[in-house]
């Protein structure tokens, strides 16, 4: 049976565990403040391609928590590593905003318009139809199809707005053609950098995070513990519908502390 004895990182979703929108949840902080008492150590693991981790930083920063870059792990920034070990060198077409376009520069990986050899695919908050055909056209044309990650939508203050899955599906009803690897959660991309970047072993961590396709099936598939928050996208009635099983679930991080 799983306890939080032995977690020594919590991987912590964003949109939806920590804060909503603007607001941090209840209780955000003073969970940070029981892990760093406790002598363990935190990882913000998000799949949200639309900001890079300088976004993050900052946005975390004006609501109260001061970290530094090394905290913060985006499907971008992930998705990057896999670049430079499967496609080292090829230049990419990228489906993404500024801040996605940030990560690929910061990584030395060349975004060509023109005459790509891989197609990659981020939450592109900047999405126009001219954009959406240029990359129908170069899968058509057969070239490597990558994704950040899979979510449908993106949490906000009022309710969700469409995620990366929408834009795929749209993609895959002009062209048929779904991403030959989506780096993350729940797959293994993410996790690898994770593992690279912290070299903690999969069973000192724990994946927390408010939706069941994505957050807790990276724990079930990575055999770490997997931790459900009911403060964003999840609901009970989705719970008890769902094959998927947390090995915990709590209303918020707040109804953690007393555990840790």
């Amino acid at each position: 049976m799983r306890t939080l004895d032995d977690i020594k990182l919590f991987l912590l979703d964003m949109d939806g565990t920590f804060y909503l929108g603007n607001e941090l949840i209840d209780g955000a902080l003073d969970f940070i403040q029981r892990v760093r008492d406790t002598g363990r150590d935190f990882l913000f693991l998000t799949n949200n391609s639309s900001h890079n981790a300088r976004f993050y930083v900052e946005k975390l920063g004006r609501m109260g928590l001061s970290i530094d870059r090394s905290k913060v792990l985006t499907s971008g920034e992930a998705t990057c590593e896999k670049l430079r070990e499967l496609y080292p060198g090829k230049r990419a077409y990228v489906l993404g905003n500024e801040f996605l376009r940030a990560e690929f520069a910061e990584a030395g990986i060349e975004v060509d318009e023109a005459n790509p050899e891989l197609v990659v695919i981020g939450f592109d908050t900047t999405l126009t139809y001219d954009k959406l055909r240029a990359c129908c056209d170069f899968l058509r044309a057969g070239l490597p199809y990558v994704a950040t990650h899979p979510d449908f939508n993106c949490p906000t203050e009022t309710g969700f707005m469409p995620d990366i899955g929408a834009i795929m599906a749209f993609i895959e009803a002009s062209t048929g053609r779904r991403p030959e690897l989506i780096v993350g959660k729940p797959h293994t991309g993410i996790v690898d950098a994770v593992l690279r970047r912290t070299g903690r072993k999969l069973e000192e961590l724990a994946m927390v995070g408010d939706r069941l396709y994505t957050d807790i099936e990276t724990g079930i598939r990575s055999g770490m513990t997997s931790i459900l928050v009911m403060s964003g996208e999840t609901t009970e009635e989705m719970l008890a519908e769902s094959e998927t099983t947390p090995d915990f679930k709590f209303g918020s991080l707040k109804d953690m502390i007393g555990l840790l």
